[in-house]
């Protein structure tokens, strides 16, 4: 028997304040959860070791619950760091995960050399064979293989929710537009011609335009990418619905693969 739920000691008004108005804004997602969870109180799972990272155990409603929250890009650090929780979290009663907010993996050089793929790989396998009940609330932006690795649609958690605001895409629109103006001036240069900025401006601006309108998060809920949009005040009462209907179906074993070392 679940133990008697206690309000948050934030009101969840505040989250207004909190929410950035743009989706490359960072915020602290320790300030979204601390007004979601019975009594903001927040246990968390190694807080000094991959910090892009929060992952801890809490009580919403009064059922046990485990969080992942991305607070910045992530890198291997914290992809190790997330491995090692989800599979803890099955050890744990009653404990389903609600992952929430992703910006994508650290790419680069330096960050393949240092294994990001592999340790990537792990997270994404943790995930993908975790047997717990999953819900996924996208609270800003989600860009990359985070959308996947962070228990998105392809992972089929139990539900996932948007706020009004994020940008949903294999990657930002400023970055889209800015590959695509890459390509187009190399073409160009291997025939000795080239774009003037006026050009350059003239083709990123209808780019970024059909990139925003194509990425938000009204787009991806019409094509039901997701299952619906939630006023982040109402998130705490739909999760705890959302739990409470999930267990009442059992939980099966996890069944991971071979995790690579």
């Amino acid at each position: 028997m679940k133990p008697p739920r206690s309000p948050p000691a934030y009101d969840a008004s505040e989250l207004y304040g909190i929410i950035p108005t743009g989706p490359r804004v960072q915020f602290d997602m320790r300030e979204i959860i601390a007004r979601m969870i019975d009594g903001s109180r927040f246990h968390e799972y190694q807080p000094r070791f991959g910090t892009s990272l929060l992952c801890g155990f809490a009580r919403l409603h009064g059922y046990q619950i485990g969080i992942l929250a991305n607070n910045g890009v992530l890198l291997s650090e914290s992809a190790l760091k997330g491995a090692h929780f989800i599979q803890r979290m099955r050890q744990e009663p009653d404990a389903p995960a609600l992952p929430a907010e992703y910006d994508g993996f650290m790419v680069g050089r330096e960050y393949e050399r240092r294994g990001i793929t592999k340790d990537g790989a792990k997270l994404i396998m943790a995930v993908s064979g975790a047997s717990v009940p999953k819900f996924t609330v996208v609270c800003n932006s989600s860009h990359g293989a985070g959308t996947y690795a962070m228990a998105g649609r392809a992972f089929d958690p139990r539900f996932v929710f948007t706020w009004p605001q994020p940008q949903i895409s294999a990657m930002g629109a400023e970055q889209a537009a800015g590959v695509l103006n890459h390509v187009k001036t190399r073409q160009l240069a291997r025939d000795g011609g080239r774009l003037a900025e006026q050009e350059l401006a003239a083709i990123r601006g209808p780019l970024l335009d059909e990139y925003r309108e194509l990425s938000s998060a009204y787009y991806a809920t019409s094509e039901i990418w997701d299952d619906g949009i939630l006023d982040p005040v109402d998130t705490r009462s739909v999760l705890a619905i959302a739990l409470s209907a999930s267990l009442n179906a059992p939980i099966e074993a996890p069944h991971y693969g071979v995790f690579g070392m």
